[in-house]
């Protein structure tokens, strides 16, 4: 029976990974988790408390876990842990426990969306200009270079951290200003074009230069992105399964645009611009974005495929490992209450319109 270990265990994220993985009855899957109102939630059959993935007790916290426990596999679910973890892999490693993921460089190009931007950019791919702002020059030279024709520009950290961290939508020099200010954001936050509100996502499994399984869906809305400066929360409220093959090759042209041989988990978020093509805009590396549920319960378990392919197991793949599910499967989310899977008919006799 192996043994799996989850980080980030009870936040959203890495629960979709757990209801994946305990869909097969042999795996033993062990949670560990930084926040304990999240962690005494979480679906794994035991749970540890580690501190978060900066502290400097971190390492000695994970390695106790792993000395105790014994897992076959190691896997991370943030942007922080993967960075830290990935420094100290090599430790990891040596107690006989298995990390699936790409080399440190190909994450810290990932995790910092700068770097992102700039490989992408080199890769000759479609993205929006993006000026990093170190000061009040290079503000001013955003609103004067990036604005639309409201003038407005699209601010975000560069820094590691998803769920939109720090975004804004602004015309507003002054108010820019004072949101570097409250965020301690100068020389970490870029100033980029606002694209439009259409956005896709594509996950993948690579091994060792190999695409392993890949699937496109669309974003249907934000998840309480009312109640966002950005409309931006990070939690997808409708998502919807799409077949789209130049959404597939841009994809793949992003993770090539990372690393020449890729491994481990790829996710690459676009925007579409106003001619109506996409943009990659960052990539989820090494993690599962928190919809993974979604694929599990519409045919094709990610995460299992995943676990298979990092201990060496025989691994049932689809027929097509390029959008094997069907187009057009809804996953409906809210909060305080199950996700549901839908098709366009189940999901409009739903409701009743008088």
């Amino acid at each position: 029976m192996p043994k799996i270990l989850i980080a980030g265990a009870g936040g959203a994220p890495s629960e979709g990974v757990i209801f994946s993985l305990q869909k097969n009855i042999n795996n033993s899957v062990i949670g560990m988790g930084s926040e304990p109102a999240d962690l005494v939630l979480s679906a794994a059959k035991k749970k540890y408390y580690v501190p978060y993935a900066n502290d400097e007790n971190y390492r000695d916290a994970l390695m106790r876990i792993l000395e105790v426990e014994k897992p076959d596999l190691v896997h991370f679910q943030n942007d922080l842990e993967i960075f830290h973890a990935s420094l100290i892999r090599d430790e990891i490693i040596s107690t006989g426990v298995r990390v699936f993921m790409p080399e440190h460089s190909v994450i810290d190009t990932c995790v910092h969306k700068y770097k992102s931007y700039q490989a992408f950019a080199a890769a000759g791919l479609p993205v929006p200009d993006n000026i990093l702002i170190r000061d009040e020059v290079d503000l001013k030279r955003a609103f004067r270079e990036l604005g639309d024709k409201k003038g407005k520009v699209w601010l975000r950290a560069s820094s590691i951290g998803g769920g939109g961290k720090g975004a804004l939508p602004t015309n507003d020099f002054e108010f820019a200003r004072g949101w570097l200010n409250h965020y301690q954001g100068w020389g970490e936050f870029l100033a980029a074009e606002m694209l439009t509100s259409r956005t896709v996502t594509w996950l993948s499994i690579w091994n060792n230069g190999v695409l392993v399984v890949s699937q496109g869906r669309e974003r249907d809305g934000w998840t309480h992105g009312n109640r966002a400066i950005s409309g931006v929360t990070g939690v997808t409220k409708i998502g919807k399964t799409i077949r789209d093959k130049s959404v597939h090759d841009l994809a793949v042209s992003s993770v090539y645009s990372v690393t020449e041989k890729p491994h481990g988990i790829f996710g690459v978020d676009f925007a579409y611009d106003k001619k109506g093509k996409p943009n990659p805009t960052e990539i989820n590396i090494s993690r599962f974005f928190t919809t993974v549920r979604f694929f599990t319960e519409a045919g094709i378990n990610f995460p299992e495929i995943f676990k298979c392919l990092a201990l060496g197991e025989k691994i049932e793949l689809p027929a097509e490992p390029v959008d094997p599910l069907r187009e057009g499967q809804l996953w409906v989310r809210g909060m305080d209450t199950e996700p549901k899977l839908f098709d366009q008919n189940q999901f409009d006799s739903e409701i009743t319109f008088l």
